[in-house]
């Protein structure tokens, strides 16, 4: 038997990006547990874009190669890097903030749905709490993520997941702060998710590898350390790679 999970409104019309299939041949637990079948990536009728999409994706936006980066007037952008490369970007907004990670993808299969299992299982297995919900942005997650306080004491983190699948990428964002605590409050960051334009390229990625950032040429540079940051979002990455904290542009429009 073959089920699709229900969207209401205009999402009904974009379709999902999986399917799961109820297994009903064979006795064992495996056999009785849905799996999921990715599908092609649904349209994407808001954003975000491919850059073949967009005319001008550098208008309104900050070029980080691998990504358009739209600015927003009074927002910090930090990039984080992996090894020797730039592998993500986040957009600070007051008491909010959105990691954007792009990664290589299949050519036919979107996998926004196996990477939601993934990381609900990563954060379940720390003792978190993961709720699956249909969002402003599609399917997220919203997790309840333990987390060490500065005087040693146990806490949560709220922490949104979000994603989206293109042609041969897939675009990730994590949303923290008040954006995680209170989701209405976070339609700016939403937007900037929406706007944002990958840059896939056309030589061959594995897929789930990252798109790799670079600097803009007239970056602004902060020195590490200047700003303290005891929490990182990146470490909430549902084993899609742990990242380290990098340098940081202030952009200011």
């Amino acid at each position: 038997m073959f089920g699709r999970r229900k969207k209401s409104g205009t999402a009904d019309t974009a379709g999902e990006a999986e399917q799961v299939v109820d297994d009903e041949v064979g006795t064992d637990d495996a056999a009785d547990q849905p799996r999921r079948v990715n599908l092609p990536p649904a349209p994407r009728p808001d954003g975000p874009w491919d850059v073949s999409e967009v005319a001008r994706p550098d208008e309104g936006r900050v070029d980080l190669g691998g990504v358009f980066v739209p600015g927003v007037e009074g927002m910090e952008l930090r990039v984080e890097v992996a090894g020797d490369a730039i592998v993500a970007a986040t957009v600070v907004l007051r008491d909010s903030a959105i990691q954007l990670q792009a990664f290589a993808a299949p050519k036919k299969e979107g996998i926004w749905g196996e990477v939601r299992e993934e990381i609900a299982s990563g954060i379940t297995q720390q003792g978190g709490v993961i709720d699956e919900v249909e969002g402003p942005l599609g399917w997220e997650l919203r997790a309840q993520v333990p987390v060490q306080l500065p005087d040693g004491t146990g806490g949560v983190q709220l922490v949104r997941f979000v994603g989206v699948d293109g042609p041969r990428w897939f675009l990730r964002g994590v949303i923290s702060g008040q954006g995680a605590v209170q989701p209405g409050a976070a339609g700016l960051l939403e937007q900037v998710f929406r706007d944002t334009v990958v840059v896939r390229g056309e030589g061959p990625m594995a897929p789930r590898d990252p798109i790799v950032l670079k600097l803009p040429n007239d970056a602004q540079m902060v020195p590490e350390g200047v700003q303290q940051e005891d929490q990182e979002t990146s470490r909430f990455s549902g084993g899609m790679g742990q990242l380290q904290r990098g340098p940081e542009i202030t952009e200011v429009r």
